[in-house]
């Protein structure tokens, strides 16, 4: 995705995002090739559903898949639901359950900004010279 880099003091819309990344895509990425897989980057939960929902939204030729692999935006509330302890894994479940329905809904441009709310939905996971 087209996203302004963490220390970028300009905060662009989704509909922008959405608009910079096709483009991009556009211009470079051959019709040939099935689909895009994103990564979230560090957005937060809900920005990574809401960006990949806003690209799948965006009119304009896509002729690839736009899809998810996310890490750190699907766990993020698991984990904290979880927090290590037993008597917490049915909660954890539940959180488990509410982000991949919100980027399914995303990758069909049907998802509706906070309809899904989760623990770490608003919370940045953004790390500092994270390396994969």
């Amino acid at each position: 995705m087209v996203t302004a880099g963490q220390s970028c003091p300009t905060k662009y819309t989704p509909a922008d995002v959405a608009k910079a990344t096709v483009t991009a895509f556009q211009r470079t990425v051959p019709v040939a090739v099935p689909g895009v897989t994103f990564l979230s980057g560090g957005q937060s939960e809900e920005e990574a559903s809401v960006h990949l929902d806003a690209i799948n939204k965006y009119p304009g030729k896509k002729p690839w898949t736009l899809t998810f692999s996310y890490g750190r935006a699907l766990q993020a509330s698991v984990l904290r639901a979880w927090g290590g302890k037993a008597e917490n894994i049915k909660a954890a479940q539940d959180e488990l359950l509410k982000r991949p329905k919100a980027n399914g809904q995303a990758c069909l441009g049907k998802y509706v900004a906070g309809s899904i709310p989760s623990l770490a939905a608003a919370k940045s996971n953004f790390v500092a010279s994270h390396a994969y």
